[in-house]
């Protein structure tokens, strides 16, 4: 049997929890195996409609294969739409329109351009973004972006800042070693040891999305130097390491039992007629009835009872049990002070 209490909001605290997980992987193999599926892209500026040859291009890694035409319309929109017409890697100034006065407020007129870069591309920085991106005419195919994307399964909620690397040592007849890492602001710096150790990070080649797994890598950095990124995207000679965070929510439910409640036992056995056991021989057991069916027994009314708390149960308002928690061993109900059970559940 049990006895219900109502919780006040006071009596339930909601509090956030992270919980953090690093990842490494060596080899490419790794990367896209059915329990990992990081994908890694090749993205090259064109017009989908006309460059069929472009059209035709499809992802290094990536199943089912994406024409590169659409990785690369897909990074620029998404990242760097407001990045386009901006410098040093900044957003572009808003576009706004002049006002030539009426008579009235009703004859003023908007002259120019109304919009203005709007667009939300995600910053992951209020410092230097450094979110350039390189475009070509729709005939060119010869401006390439590097997209790396790992699985939600993987990243949680989101990478945590400056715990992503990756290196490459060119052995796909590139020849080629260098490794990337964030800088813990949304950009990534490029080293070129494949291992980051000996050779100090230097220029920026990329940006890492870290509540969406992103990483996009350029051949090319504002201080002009390049890098070829298909060492990046098809290597089979990679490695890549980060750091996964996840929050979940911990609720804790203050069952507070004042001096004066619960001091009476709901076990049935304390009332007068159940069958319960009086005589103890051996291994043998003999069975009675106790008399006057109803009445509580006598050490159940004396000033020295005391009743155990063992189980905890949390209903709702139709009073259907949800959750159940034992207590790791019986809680004696005190009369003289009051007792405060915490359940916690995390979900």
């Amino acid at each position: 049997m049990s006895a219900f209490k109502q919780f006040n909001s006071q009596d339930i605290i909601i509090s956030p929890l992270e919980i953090n997980k690093s990842f490494n992987f060596s080899g490419s193999n790794n990367l896209t195996s059915s329990i990992v599926g990081i994908n890694r892209y090749l993205g090259k500026s064109g017009n989908y409609l006309i460059s069929q040859s472009i059209a035709a291009g499809v992802s290094s890694s990536a199943s089912p294969q994406i024409p590169e035409v659409l990785i690369y319309d897909s990074v620029k929109q998404l990242y760097y739409t407001n990045y386009l017409s901006g410098s040093a890697g900044f957003s572009g100034p808003a576009a706004t329109s002049s006002i030539v006065i009426g008579a009235n407020e009703a004859g003023n007129v908007l002259v120019g351009n109304k919009q203005s870069t709007n667009y939300y591309n995600y910053p992951q920085t209020t410092l230097w973004p450094n979110r350039t991106f390189i475009t070509a005419s729709a005939e060119s195919a010869s401006i390439a972006v590097g997209v790396i994307s790992i699985p939600s399964k993987l990243y949680g909620d989101k990478i945590q800042p400056e715990s992503f690397q990756m290196g490459v040592n060119g052995t796909s007849g590139i020849g080629i070693t260098g490794s990337i890492k964030d800088d813990g602001e949304g950009r990534l710096k490029y080293s070129p040891d494949s291992l980051g150790d000996s050779v100090a990070y230097e220029y920026m080649f990329g940006n890492i999305i870290y509540n969406h797994g992103i990483i996009t890598l350029f051949g090319e950095s504002l201080s002009g130097e390049t890098v070829d990124i298909n060492n990046f995207i098809i290597d089979s000679n990679v490695t890549m390491s980060f750091s996964s965070s996840i929050n979940i929510y911990e609720t804790q439910y203050k069952a507070t039992v004042f001096e004066d409640e619960y001091n009476y036992s709901q076990n049935p056995t304390i009332i007068t007629g159940s069958t319960i056991p009086t005589i103890f021989s051996g291994s043998n057991i003999n069975w009675e009835n106790t008399a006057s069916v109803g009445k509580p027994l006598d050490f159940a009314t004396s000033s020295y009872f005391e009743p155990y708390i063992t189980t905890v149960g949390l209903y709702d308002n139709a009073y259907r049990l949800l959750a159940v928690g034992k207590l790791a061993k019986p809680l004696p109900s005190s009369p003289t002070t009051d007792t405060t059970i915490l359940v916690n559940i995390d979900r």
